[in-house]
Parts: structure tokens; sequence; C-alpha cells
């Protein structure tokens, strides 16, 4: 079989790259997607970020690795961030000795986040903190698995987030 340099089909061959305006929505479509976020709620974090001190595009993925769901998620006692989601609407979360069960609440600094006493015999967490090691915590957070609960011991910054985004893209969409 040969592999082409162009897509299949008809009309393969004439499709052209993306502009600047389609690679810059891309990357926010696919950070959207990544955290879970309808259109409101991203443009909402973005103005937000906008207002804060310091680079934008590195605040902005700040807000959005400080939400609930997502610590959640990075802490292992979810599977993906949908999953972690669904848990924290759930009821299945305390902060700081409070009922949480807003995923976009944004922790802060010295936050603990743990598990409810009902919640601590639900498989799917359970299967999830087994497999936390492989995923690894990030050095922001902090994972106590025998009391099962999460510290927020510093805020996330650029280098804490693996995963490829490009974020001046985002930026620059949003500057316009």
């Amino acid at each position: 079989m040969d592999r082409r340099a162009y897509p299949p089909g008809q009309h393969g061959q004439g499709r052209k790259k993306f502009s600047a305006y389609g690679s810059q929505l891309r990357e926010k479509q696919k950070v959207k997607r990544m955290y879970g976020l309808l259109e409101n709620q991203f443009r909402n974090t973005f103005f937000e970020a906008d207002r804060r001190k310091g680079i934008t595009g590195e605040v902005l993925l700040a807000l959005l690795e400080r939400r609930l769901d997502n610590a959640v998620y990075r802490l292992g006692f979810a599977n993906s961030r949908n999953e972690a989601r669904q848990l924290v609407r759930h009821n299945h979360f305390i902060v700081n000795q409070t009922k949480v069960n807003i995923p976009s609440y944004v922790v802060k600094l010295g936050d603990v986040v743990h598990l409810r006493e009902k919640s601590k015999k639900v498989v799917r967490i359970l299967e999830a903190l087994e497999g936390v090691a492989r995923r690894g915590v990030p050095s922001w957070l902090e994972l106590d698995k025998e009391q099962m609960k999460g510290l927020v011991k510093g805020l996330p910054s650029r280098e804490d987030i693996t995963i490829p985004i490009q974020e001046n893209l985002i930026v620059e969409l949003y500057s316009k």
C-alpha cells in the first residue's frame, strides 16, 4: 500500500493548510474539549486570566488546572476529567470541611480535598487510586492515599502542565 501525502477522496489534493485563524481556533477547541468546558465558561475563564497579572496564556492554563474537577483527576481519584466531573457533581468530595459539588470551583493554595466517608468504598475511585502511580501526581499537589485526601501545596506553573498546548494561539485568537 502506498502512503500518499494528501488526504483521501476526490478533493484531498486541493485541500489547503490551515490559516492563522484556523490554527488558533483549533487550539482553543482542543483545550476546551480537553478540560470539558463550554464556550461561555472558557471565554469567562480567559477574560479572568486577562484581568490578572502575569502572562495571560500561562495564567489561563493555571486557572484551568486549578478547577476542582481537574484537581480531582490530577490527584488520581478519577481516570478521566469527565469521570472526575461526575464524581464532583455527585457530592463525593469535601474541600476544607465544606461539601462542594461544583466542578468549576477553583482550588486555592492550602486547600484540602478529601473523599467523604461514604465514598471511600466506591470501586471506581479505588481502581483509579491504584493507577495513580503510573500517571503520577503533579508537583503542585500532594496525595495521601491512606487518608484519601489531597493538598494543594502550590499553584501550577507552565512546567507542571505537560500537555502540548500552545496557549499563545488562544491569546492571539481572543485579542482580535
